[in-house]
């Protein structure tokens, strides 16, 4: 198998994840064996016909190795033809939360391994690729997920205050989507600047994982516009030992934000992910 630039028509699409747990003090991640193929590679597999690459790495990783996990950053993809084929495969560093691996025909032995182990073990250079990626950031022991709020219709067509804009339809509907974008995170708060567009777009969220909305002037616009230093150490300061926060905020904070972190973080746009 080889690495290949591939045209975007009819490629085969595919995700998977490097799954990590710590063990000791020690991070391992897990590389499968494949009988039909006699290879060790990264747990993964092609996605279903309506599936985005997050749900279908989720699902491909449960259902190879029995783990559920916790999402953390989306790393490299990797592009190669296999069978006459362009294959393109996305993958997602996952903290394992728990598992129960159950050998079965595609996957018949796993093997946790530290990242070094398990590079010299997977079969192909591309998989290698992909878990120097994941060793490139320290695994993290916080999650902040920073959400711009969803579809609100035009300012100039909202005759009252601005604050109390709600989502239109479309941004209804995106909400719902993001909802289940974000359980794969994990999530155990949720924070929310307090505009009426930026509370509806978590509320999806809020009413599946069963947890309250914490409502904040912090991460508004005006507030950055006035403190942009203020509304950063707010940010970092959220981010706790073995926690995932959700914080929705506006167009205007947000980049700014990403442009003062002292290393910038991955931008994922939901629709194709």
């Amino acid at each position: 198998m080889t690495l290949s630039t591939v045209a975007n028509s009819a490629v085969i699409r595919a995700a998977g994840g490097v799954v990590w747990r710590e063990r000791a003090g020690e991070v391992q991640v897990a590389v499968v064996h494949r009988p039909r193929y006699d290879d060790w590679t990264l747990p993964k597999g092609k996605l279903k016909r309506t599936e985005s690459s997050l749900d279908g790495a989720v699902r491909e990783v449960r259902e190879e190795i029995g783990s559920q996990v916790a999402v953390g950053r989306l790393l490299i993809s990797v592009d190669y033809v296999f069978a006459g084929q362009p294959k393109t495969v996305a993958f997602w560093s996952m903290r394992e939360i728990e598992g129960h691996f159950v050998a079965g025909p595609e996957v018949d032995e796993v093997a946790w391994l530290p990242p070094d182990e398990a590079r010299t073990l997977v079969s192909y250079g591309i998989y290698r690729d992909v878990i120097d990626d994941f060793q490139s950031v320290p695994v993290p022991h916080a999650l902040i997920i920073l959400v711009r709020h969803a579809k609100a219709g035009k300012r100039s067509s909202w005759a009252a205050d601005d604050r109390d804009r709600p989502l239109d339809r479309a941004g209804r509907r995106q909400a719902e989507r993001l909802a289940q974008f974000l359980l794969h995170f994990s999530p155990d708060r949720i924070v929310s600047a307090d505009r009426t567009r930026c509370v509806q777009t978590m509320d999806p969220l809020a009413e599946r994982l069963g947890i309250p909305i914490e409502v904040s002037e912090t991460f508004t616009d005006e507030a950055f516009v006035e403190d942009p230093g203020r509304v950063e150490r707010q940010l970092l300061g959220l981010g706790k030992p073995g926690s995932a926060v959700v914080v929705c905020s506006q167009g205007t904070a947000i980049p700014g934000l990403l442009s003062q972190l002292p290393i910038r973080p991955p931008i994922v746009d939901v629709t194709t992910h």
